[in-house]
């Protein structure tokens, strides 16, 4: 039923009306019908959604804008770095040997990681050195043309991002804040994924009448107004919600806390990902393949394998594209050849080569991971728009835009619901308190155990909501204080002093 106000002037009295439809409207709690579990449930998620949206979304902005950026840095790199990485093709390259020499000069007194060999003919070679002084995690590369062994440029490198891609992976993971400001992006994909659900859950679960699907699916037209941006916050929502879930979820694997969580689940359901061993007579845990299966280098089994014998080797077992290759750290280690193709289909199939006979001592082979862990693979290389190329990029940018979107009509909806008598800037009512009462205990009891194993586990969605419930009761108890207060006096009766 409308609630109006007969003495109030027009525009308030359809004011009023607009914000007491709840057939169109999941942001007011709709009554009570029976004793279902939906019309008990409903409130409690109006209010979670609210609390998380108004409060989590800054979080999610500041997500959604610097993941924007960063979606375009390949582009980027392929301009800024153009000289570094692309060369003419023009005879024979000279040996890998020869250019790792040229790219010591550049770089005095660093220590070999590894050698990139790219996977065309108008590809640099990368020689990467750890240098003292640098940050964790930071190196230094050497950019050597192969057909005449010049450098033609050195760059300080976060594992194989070059300077502009590694400033925007640090300013959308940690806002250039360390350690903490890690928390912030966690925060933001321990939420994401809540808002999503209980959104959802508001907007397919309000009564529509005739029209459900068009209603669902396509935003309002009409004068602005609350309906319309309400219909553009869920329509749209419910259109991008997969990928908001996915990358919460994939986000959420590599964090500060609720990624060791996650990685100590996968590892107890057999879903780590296998590692290659690079000590001689071993065999890594993802091995399959032993000392009889390898390939020798040319000569004898006392000829040293160098670095064009160690590629040679790793393509005559089937690698391709891109090979990453690091050298023996001692003379009890082996080479290791990576492929490092991280579009679709991946490669990342790897050998283990003894220096001494050029036998493959260990082979890892990419389709012989658990499924969870190719799955962790593809949801964290799609994340980052390297899996399917530009059309993933213009996905993840698609998404980012509409995730603005959202917080845009989430925060004029709030806006739009402040009161207006009195005049001043006030900010819009929240929903009604108490909602946790109307929740049967038969749902109830399973929701709250369900939200403690999920706080366990993701610590950065179990702090604030405790937060909120914190902040719920302080501000409820500031109302009644304030409303004690200034509740008149009672008459004090003759012959009593006060």
């Amino acid at each position: 039923m409308t609630e109006t106000t007969p003495a109030a002037p027009p525009p308030l009295r359809q004011r009023q009306t607009e914000e007491a439809t709840p057939a169109e409207d999941f942001a007011t709690p709709a009554p009570r019908i029976g004793g279902g579990a939906w019309s008990g449930l409903r409130p409690l998620l109006l209010r979670l959604h609210f609390y998380a949206g108004v409060l989590i979304g800054p979080f999610l902005l500041v997500a959604a804008v610097t993941g924007l950026l960063y979606t375009a840095t390949p582009q980027i790199e392929s301009v800024v770095y153009h000289h570094e990485l692309k060369v003419t093709p023009r005879g024979e390259p000279k040996p890998l040997a020869a250019q790792v020499d040229a790219a010591r000069e550049a770089i005095p007194g660093g220590q070999l990681v590894s050698v990139t060999k790219g996977a065309g003919d108008g590809d640099t070679t990368r020689v990467t050195f750890n240098v003292e002084g640098l940050p964790e995690g930071y190196t230094q590369t050497a950019f050597v043309d192969p057909y005449d062994a010049k450098v033609r440029g050195t760059l300080r490198t976060f594992g194989e991002w070059l300077p502009v891609r590694s400033w925007f992976d640090s300013l959308h993971r940690t806002l250039h804040l360390g350690e903490f400001g890690r928390n912030y992006s966690e925060i933001a994909a321990s939420w994401l994924w809540v808002e999503v659900l209980g959104g959802l859950a508001l907007w397919l679960g309000a009564p529509r009448g005739r029209e459900r699907l068009r209603k669902w699916f396509v935003p309002r037209r009409g004068p602005k107004g609350r309906k319309r941006t309400l219909s553009w916050h869920g329509a749209v929502g419910l259109w991008v919600s997969a990928g908001f879930l996915a990358l919460s979820a994939t986000g959420l694997t590599w964090s500060a806390h609720a990624g060791v969580n996650i990685g100590k689940i996968q590892d107890s359901l057999g879903g780590a990902s296998p590692s290659i061993s690079s000590a001689l007579g071993t065999q890594g845990s993802g091995g399959s393949a032993g000392a009889d299966s390898g390939s020798s280098s040319p000569g004898s089994s006392a000829t040293q394998v160098d670095l064009d014998g160690a590629v040679r080797i790793a393509r005559s077992e089937g690698l391709r594209g891109k090979l990453v290759i690091s050298p023996p750290a001692d003379d009890k280690s082996a080479y290791i050849v990576k492929e490092n193709t991280r579009h679709w289909p991946e490669q990342q199939d790897s050998v283990a080569i003894d220096p001494a006979t050029g036998k493959v001592v260990d082979k890892l082979v990419f389709d012989d991971f658990p499924v969870l862990a190719k799955l962790t693979r593809w949801g964290i290389d799609a994340h980052m728009g390297l899996l399917f190329g530009l059309a993933n990029q213009i996905a993840l940018a698609v998404i980012a835009l509409a995730l603005i979107g959202m917080l845009f009509w989430g925060y004029r909806m709030w806006w739009l619901r402040r009161p207006t008598r009195g005049g001043g800037t006030r900010l819009g009512r929240p929903p009604v308190r108490g909602a946790w009462r109307r929740v049967p205990g038969r749902v109830m009891a399973p929701l709250v155990v369900v939200t403690a194993v999920l706080a366990y586990y993701l610590p950065l969605f179990g702090l604030p909501l405790v937060c909120f419930l914190l902040a719920d009761l302080a501000l409820a108890q500031a109302r009644r204080h304030r409303r004690s207060c200034t509740e008149p006096l009672a008459e004090t009766p003759k012959g009593m002093v006060r």
